[in-house]
């Protein structure tokens, strides 16, 4: 008899709304941490400064260094009416065949919020040298757009995304004016550095500096790997079998430096600790049967749900996901759908805060 079923009304839960984090908290590590071993019948209730006391010297810590870009953009149509375009993917570079070669272009996929729909051939303004043209439209909404800018000298797309753009924050984080300016650090993990995702590998926000220096100090090994994070990791499941889900696909990269430090670790018996669901989707879509991880990079279509057998992750840092949603499927196929549903509504009674700006849980299935 299977702990798990397939019926998607069977991963909700009652969440009320003041429980959704709109705000960090003041100091990353000051989060609240849930602890969960699966050998255990009680939960921990914990600080995330307190992680450091769970990892010990031998064990490597899986991390994801995509980067967070601006892909928000707020300004107004050519007839003068509010638009907000929201790129899905970081522009890519497309050729010069404008004639007045001041201008440069890039060409993206995007979401445009409007009173109504722009023609295709208009133009969405987000700034004197910044504006996009609407190439195409498709009835899921989504739009092809050319960016087209007017760089100063050295400036990079990179860096006019920076100043025209606001960080992309999930639609349940209210910010109807933009984003603020404590939203670009902290919706951005310490250790970011490839650019590439329209939202922020959540778990990781958690971790700062002191945090990561304690881990280090007990002998514990890092490693990288990168995933871009798609905006389809919001996409809602409606199939009534959560099995027949189609799951998004994302860029992923996993460095030969990792494969060796994962080989490493077992090597000496430590455990893999995998910071998030886009770290543990990543190490588990790059392993074979046996559970050798291959370096290299591509689309990650791995979908996990009860009653996968995970290969390479023992443990993993997280954050509390929505109901019905494939990130809940996730942890529950590592911890067990009773134990996740029981571990959540234990932290709905004890306040914990939910979603990307929430608190964090460790799951430990070998302590």
């Amino acid at each position: 008899m299977t702990d798990h079923t397939y019926r998607l009304d069977d991963y909700d839960y009652d969440l009320p709304a003041d429980r959704i984090a709109q705000f960090p908290a003041p100091q990353r590590d000051r989060s609240r941490l849930l602890v969960l071993a699966t050998d255990s019948p009680s939960l921990a209730h914990r600080t995330f400064a307190d992680l450091a006391d769970y990892l010990r010297a031998g064990d490597l810590l899986v991390i994801n260094t995509t980067k967070v870009f601006p892909a928000r953009l707020l300004g107004h149509k050519q007839t003068g009416g509010r638009v907000e375009l929201l790129l899905l993917a970081f522009p890519r570079p497309a050729s010069e065949g404008n004639a007045d070669r001041s201008w440069r272009q890039a060409s993206a996929t995007g979401l445009i919020k409007s009173s109504k729909r722009p023609k295709i051939g208009s133009l969405l303004h987000f700034g004197p040298s910044f504006r996009a043209r609407v190439d195409g439209l498709h009835p899921d909404g989504k739009a092809e757009v050319t960016l087209q800018y007017q760089p100063k000298q050295g400036q990079s797309l990179e860096q006019l995304l920076e100043v025209h753009g606001q960080m992309p924050l999930p639609p349940y984080i209210s910010r109807p004016d933009g984003s603020l300016g404590e939203d670009r650090h902290r919706y951005q993990t310490r250790y970011a550095r490839q650019t590439g995702s329209v939202a922020a590998p959540t778990a990781g926000l958690h971790f700062s500096d002191e945090v990561l220096a304690a881990i280090g100090n007990k002998g514990v090994e890092r490693a990288n790997i990168v995933l871009h994070v798609g905006y389809g990791t919001f996409a809602p499941v409606r199939s009534e079998d959560i099995r027949d889900h189609a799951i998004h696909r994302e860029y992923v990269e996993i460095p030969e430096e990792t494969v060796t430090a994962i080989r490493q670790a077992r090597e000496r018996g430590g455990r893999i600790w995998a910071v998030g669901t886009t770290t543990v989707r990543t190490l588990e879509f790059a392993a074979d049967a046996e559970g050798h991880v291959r370096a290299g990079c591509g689309e990650c279509d791995l979908f996990i749900y009860p009653g996968y057998r995970f290969r390479v992750v023992d443990n993993m840092i997280t954050n509390f996901h929505l109901p019905k949603s494939s990130l809940l499927f996730l942890v529950s196929a590592l911890a067990g759908q009773n134990r996740i549903l029981a571990a959540y509504r234990e932290a709905v009674t004890a306040g914990y805060r939910f979603f990307s700006y929430g608190d964090a849980m460790a799951i430990i299935t070998r302590s």
